[in-house]
């Protein structure tokens, strides 16, 4: 059996055990969901709303089937937030700034920004499993995961792929200026360079760069529907929508003030704008504003647990959960 095999099969089976842990705390059966699955972002499965106290600086979010892992940007540190109601399970040292979070299917991952690492947590009891470099005074940020290794943007202009079995640097290739977000499409790698107001395709597997598209000014936060890539510009205060197989531009929506994070929850497109302190809601059909909802102070970053949009208000010190 090869090694790539190998890790797909342990993931699946350690997935699928998280999952049934799942089932019996939100209802949410994840039992069927696969790796690749698991690097979409694909929780589908509905609502309550309510705010809780989850850690100093809160900046990054990853769900892992049953719990939310946030990072605290100064506070060295990710905590364990359980979905369905919000109770702090665990936080656990990391290093130096966490910011960016990804879930592989076993393990969470850890971006710290001023140790030029990133930090690999067991999912099931916080265990620190591997501090790995990805190189001298990059300034990492963000992190993604794509079925089999971890992707991490840097300030300096490239992006680096881990095997996420060991850790093992597989390449390094170079994006635009000052590259932030990064997400998956299922064959490709999407980054966001907020430097340069484009985004840069990259394919997942030999780092090959696909395209390089032009979005709206200060490019941020980046979400797959299943067919189209969505780029918040939080200069423009807009959302550009993409057609994943060529980078067209299929539309420009108005949102918020200084929006800057992104998710879709199966059907719509939820936009966290920071200055005005709410949410945008649209149809990822077609655009339409289907609402806009009040949250915390400074709300920078969003996720979705296949049944509630979780948002990361980093004045306060909360999580809002629509």
């Amino acid at each position: 059996m090869s090694r790539n095999s190998y890790v797909t099969g342990l993931l699946t089976l350690v997935f699928a055990l998280v999952s049934i842990a799942a089932t019996a705390q939100n209802g949410v059966n994840d039992s069927t969901k696969n790796p690749q699955q698991v690097a979409l972002l694909h929780w589908y499965g509905a609502n309550q709303t309510a705010t809780f106290p989850v850690t100093t600086f809160p900046f990054g979010a990853a769900f892992d089937g049953a719990n939310f892992w946030i990072s605290s940007l100064t506070g060295n540190t990710v905590t364990k937030v359980r979905a369905n109601d919000g109770e702090v399970l665990g936080t656990f040292g990391t290093g130096q700034s966490p910011s960016g979070v990804a879930f592989d299917g076993a393990n969470v991952w850890v971006v710290n920004q001023n140790d030029n690492t990133v930090s690999k947590i067991r999912a099931s009891d916080g265990a620190i499993l591997g501090t790995f470099s990805v190189g001298q005074n990059v300034s990492p940020v963000r992190v993604a995961f794509d079925g089999a290794n971890v992707w991490v943007t840097t300030l300096i202009g490239t992006v680096v792929k881990l095997r996420a079995s060991d850790g093992t640097v597989l390449g390094t290739f170079s994006a635009g200026s000052s590259p932030s977000h990064v997400a998956f499409d299922g064959a490709n790698i999407w980054v966001t360079n907020t430097g340069s107001n484009n985004v840069t395709k990259f394919r997942a597997s030999d780092g090959a760069v696909l395209g390089t598209f032009k979005v709206g000014n200060n490019p941020q936060g980046l979400a797959f529907d299943g067919t189209n890539i969505w780029v918040v510009n939080s200069v423009s205060n807009t959302v550009t929508e993409l057609r994943a197989s060529n980078g067209a531009v299929l539309g420009t929506y108005s949102v918020g003030s200084t929006p800057y994070g992104i998710t879709f929850d199966g059907a719509n497109i939820w936009v966290v704008n920071f200055a005005s302190s709410n949410v945008t809601k649209l149809s990822a059909k077609n655009g339409a504003k289907l609402g806009t909802f009040n949250v915390g102070g400074g709300p920078e970053e969003a996720a979705f647990d296949g049944a509630n949009v979780w948002v990361l208000n980093v004045n306060d010190g909360t999580a809002s959960k629509l």
